[in-house]
């Protein structure tokens, strides 16, 4: 099967910055990981919107898009779970 490439929005490097540094490296792990498995068994699509699903590690929550057509992975916003779900 071949890979999906991941694409960050411009608001998710501000996210990356304000994460603690032993957090930030496994966050980019698992986003690589969506490269191989866009639909891993922990994600969970988002009730109330099109396309997005969550990806949750520890206390922060991944939110990301699929285009399958496009074999592309959108990785939308990298925050705690406390602030993630608002304006979405």
């Amino acid at each position: 099967m071949a890979s999906f490439s991941v694409i960050f929005k411009p608001s998710v490097e501000k996210d990356l910055r304000a994460l603690p540094p032993s957090v930030i490296a496994r966050v980019l792990t698992r986003i690589e990981a969506l490269r191989d498995e866009p639909f891993p068994r922990q994600s969970i699509k988002l009730a109330g919107a099109e396309q997005l699903y969550r990806l949750r590690i520890g206390a922060y929550r991944v939110i990301y898009s699929v285009d399958k057509d496009a074999r592309q992975v959108v990785v939308h916003h990298v925050r705690h779970r406390r602030d993630v779900y608002r304006k979405l």
